[in-house]
């Protein structure tokens, strides 16, 4: 309850409620659309007695896995089936994943790529990031990751992604009512180099067009092609001139 009213305090008035999917850390436990619903009514019930007026819906993170096409069903996906959140490991983004994803745009589902400003390969290479996008994706970044909280390269990585608007969505990922608590107002503030405009599409526009199963237009500037000086292009990697 501490959760919701620190949401509450900062505007928020619908959270998606993203249980992890087929993740190592939640094997053996009962991650089902029935047993969610269960728990947001006993919620519901305890939000009254605080008079908070906030709406839950229920939603999945769900862990990539080559069988992504065979999970599609209600909880793991939003809008009406029309997009599902994917998160990949933080260390190894795996070669599977382009065909992976290229078959869930087949079956009409578009994949949201979860915070990949956490992952170490995109850290390194912000190219990762326009292939997905190109390749008919959505990006969602952590607020958490804007504010700091997960890390300074998380952080940098983010800025630049917000840098260069590569981004659809910001959600606030939450997970205690600590370190991981909500910190969206914070985050926004920190996005001083964007417009409202962008900001209010990232986190009013699109979420509600993600879970009323609208598209959702993506339109991002071509990646800037690194500069190679005069002297890179007369000499190869040997030392040698071409």
């Amino acid at each position: 309850m501490d959760m919701l009213r620190t949401a509450a305090d900062q505007g928020i008035t619908d959270i998606i409620n993203t249980v992890h999917f087929q993740h190592p850390k939640v094997d053996g436990i009962d991650i089902t659309l029935e047993r969610c619903s269960e728990k947001r009514e006993l919620l519901y019930d305890e939000m009254v007695k605080e008079d908070l007026s906030i709406k839950i819906h229920l939603g999945a993170e769900v862990f990539y896995l080559p069988n992504l096409v065979e999970v599609i069903n209600p909880l793991t996906t939003f809008g009406h089936g029309k997009y599902m959140l994917i998160e990949f490991l933080s260390h190894q983004i795996p070669d599977t994943q382009q065909q992976v994803l290229f078959d869930l745009k087949m079956q009409g589902v578009t994949p949201i790529i979860a915070h990949p400003e956490r992952y170490k390969p995109v850290q390194e290479n912000l190219s990762l990031v326009y292939k997905w996008i190109n390749a008919g994706c959505l990006i969602q970044l952590d607020a958490g990751s804007l504010t700091g909280s997960l890390g300074n390269i998380a952080r940098i990585s983010a800025m630049e992604i917000v840098k260069r608007k590569l981004c659809q969505f910001i959600g606030s990922d939450v997970h205690d009512n600590k370190r991981r608590n909500f910190c969206l107002k914070e985050a926004i503030e920190l996005c001083d180099n964007v417009s409202d405009d962008d900001i209010d599409q990232w986190v009013y526009q699109n979420p509600s067009k993600l879970m009323s199963g609208e598209p959702i237009e993506v339109m991002i500037e071509d990646e800037p092609q690194p500069k190679v000086n005069l002297f890179a292009k007369l000499f190869n990697k040997k030392g040698k001139f071409n």
